[in-house]
């Protein structure tokens, strides 16, 4: 199920998500180079990506993590790796992983923008992404595998939508075979069915056998990240915008819950 749009209205323009999804976009092409040189952006992912085990100084240095097109990248002591919980979360591993992220985030954050204010929402945005960057380090500090991605930061966008918004209906468009169609399900049943496939999708992490197995998704950022913004939320939230805009979804479409 992909969410393409929602019934809750916007009073004002979101200047931060706008923001967002632009430094995002041009971290991917001019930093990245939109993945059409491999080793730029094994370069950036390596050097500015979040490495558990970096962090944790648990990895041992001079590990090589194959990445292919005889590529790896090194386990170091670089001051920058305590930077990279920040920089992880601007870089992608390749156009679905942005433009997802991407429709994720203008669906799901011009709503939690709108009802918190624009700094608030930067200052929980930037909280839910290294909320994230914590729950990948917790679940494997050693692990030498280099983490990129926003979408443990949107992921905590999805849990304050969640808190707030529960009963408004999200338009998904369902896909199964050859039947496709645009369904309205409320927020609370789309989200979440997101949040228990990433429990079930992060259950091999918890093996001891294969600790990294997860279909190279890092599903345990996307679970921190989630339950930081479901905490943080009535911390960040501005009750009159969120009354104002609720009066304002009532007065557009009368029968919605």
């Amino acid at each position: 199920m992909i969410p393409i749009s929602d019934d809750n209205p916007t009073m004002r323009v979101p200047v931060v998500t706008i923001g967002l999804l632009l430094l995002m976009g041009a971290v991917w092409i001019f930093g990245e180079g939109a993945g059409i040189d491999p080793n730029r952006l094994s370069m950036m992912v390596c050097n500015l990506g979040l490495v558990p085990g970096e962090i944790t100084g648990r990895a041992v240095v001079g590990t090589g993590i194959p990445l292919g097109n005889g590529m790896a990248c090194i386990i170091d002591r670089d001051p920058i790796n305590y930077l990279t919980p920040l920089t992880s979360m601007f870089l992608h591993g390749g156009w679905g992983h942005i433009l997802g992220n991407g429709l994720f985030l203008w669906v799901f954050g011009n709503n939690v923008e709108d009802s918190m204010g624009r700094f608030r929402f930067l200052i929980f945005y930037l909280l839910c992404g290294l909320g994230a960057a914590a729950g990948q380090v917790m679940i494997n500090p050693a692990s030498p595998v280099p983490m990129v991605g926003a979408s443990g930061a949107i992921a905590g966008v999805l849990g304050a939508y969640l808190i707030l918004y529960p009963r408004v209906r999200v338009n998904v468009l369902f896909i199964f075979i050859i039947f496709i169609r645009v369904i309205p399900i409320p927020a609370w049943a789309m989200l979440l069915w997101w949040f228990g496939l990433q429990l079930l999708t992060g259950l091999p992490q918890l093996s001891s056998v294969r600790p990294d197995v997860s279909s190279g998704v890092a599903v345990f950022a996307h679970i921190g990240g989630f339950i930081t913004g479901a905490v943080l939320i009535k911390l960040f939230e501005n009750r009159r915008l969120v009354q104002d805009r609720t009066l304002e979804r009532h007065r557009r479409h009368p029968y919605s819950p």
